[in-house]
């Protein structure tokens, strides 16, 4: 039986607001063609589940003629998937019927990752109001004929959903042209300046950090943390949002570094750092792509090494906690580590990736490119059975999503 890998990728709006995500999947090492839409849609329902793979959002699945034309298409339930019509599939009389018919039972539609020319407005002009979204490619189309169908599409209340997006060039090259929505980690590669400062909040942080790191008396540690009210109040809406789960209300910092303990809460005062605050949106995409890092890094450590000790464990954690620090900060990484407590293995898997702390990092980057032939090499090197690391990816999605639900009052 040939096996699935199967991914997800962001897609963000204009505010950086996590909106959907594209649905990937790849065969085995062995057979890496696409699986058809049937198989991938049958795998998100019950093999993994949506609520595991999507949360609460869509999913963009790439659909072809034969999957669109086959009536098991209407046996799928319409509030999981933006069905994405793939580039290939011709306009005709029966895939245009078949476009209306779907529109009519409330399905969500798409075209997939058009490269924009003179033609392609006339060819699709007849289904425009029948789709909800398009994704284009900004980087192989008409710079011209892309403007005209953006502007024509809208007219139709269309998403324009940018596809590779993956730099901050990218993003900016398709803002400028309108767009929506823009799918790719375009995020996690910021553009540092040398100069940059951070803030003073910025600093206090690393100051509180450090303290709780070292051997300092925990009323210093208090007065640290009241002498700043902002991290204070954001780090206990933060405890007090749902990930611990206390019997009572959290109500002050010596409350909890009694209960939770420095390193928990210097793991989490990191974390916190990437979202302003807490609110009923939910966190922040980068601060939800630092979450699933550590939970990677800490799950892959398990199965490498079963009776790893909690110190690893809090080294783990904290090369995913650090590894977008610099988008945060805005200085190179070298620099915000020279002012940080951290451990010789810390700092060498995450400037070098050295070390099975370095190499597992490097795993995390492979899971998020779906680099699915080095994924499948990591397996083979440390002699773990193939879809191991497909299921502590699919572990870390449901921690995401649960991690990003706001508390219910």
């Amino acid at each position: 039986m040939q096996h699935v890998y199967i991914g997800r990728q962001p897609i963000l709006d204009s505010k950086s607001k996590l909106c959907a995500y594209e649905i990937l999947y790849k065969g085995s090492v062995k057979a890496l063609s696409r699986y058809s839409s049937a198989s991938i849609i049958n795998n998100v329902l019950n093999k993994f589940g949506t609520k595991a793979l999507l949360g609460d959002r869509k999913g963009f699945v790439k659909i072809d003629e034969k999957f669109l034309m086959h009536d098991i298409i209407f046996s799928i339930p319409t509030e999981f998937f933006v069905f994405n019509i793939d580039e290939g599939v011709p306009m005709n009389e029966k895939v245009v019927e078949r476009i209306e018919q779907l529109h009519a039972k409330g399905y969500s539609l798409s075209l997939n990752n058009l490269s924009i020319d003179e033609d392609t407005t006339y060819m699709y002009r007849k289904i425009f109001s029948k789709l909800a979204f398009v994704t284009v490619k900004v980087k192989q189309s008409s710079k011209i004929h892309l403007e005209e169908m953006i502007e024509e599409i809208h007219k139709e209340n269309i998403i324009v959903v940018a596809a590779d997006v993956d730099t901050a060039a990218d993003y900016n090259e398709a803002q400028a042209l309108k767009c929506d929505w823009f799918e790719g980690y375009f995020f996690s590669k910021p553009k540092i300046l040398e100069n940059a400062k951070y803030e003073p909040s910025q600093a206090a942080v690393l100051k509180l950090y450090n303290l709780l790191m070292q051997d300092v008396n925990i009323d210093e540690i208090t007065q640290e943390f009241e002498n700043n009210h902002e991290i204070t109040v954001q780090l206990l809406q933060f405890i007090n949002s749902g990930a611990f789960s206390f019997r009572t209300k959290i109500s002050s910092i010596h409350h909890v570094l009694t209960l939770v303990g420095r390193i928990p809460l210097a793991q989490w005062l990191m974390l916190m750092i990437y979202s302003k605050s807490v609110t009923k949106e939910g966190h922040s995409p980068l601060m939800l792509m630092v979450k699933n890092r550590t939970e990677l890094m800490e799950n892959v450590l398990k199965i490498l090494q079963p009776n790893v000790r909690s110190n690893m464990l809090g080294e783990a954690y904290f090369v995913g906690v650090l590894s977008l620090i610099d988008a945060v900060f805005k200085m190179p990484l070298s620099k915000i580590l020279e002012q940080m407590n951290i451990s010789d293995e810390v700092e060498k898997a995450l400037l070098y990736k050295k070390g099975v702390l370095g190499e597992i990092y490097q795993l995390v980057h492979y899971i998020e490119a779906f680099n699915t032939e080095e994924i499948h090499l990591f397996e083979k090197k440390f002699n773990l059975p193939m879809e191991s690391i497909e299921r502590i990816a699919l572990d870390s999605m449901r921690s995401v999503n649960q991690f990003e639900k706001p508390e219910v009052a």
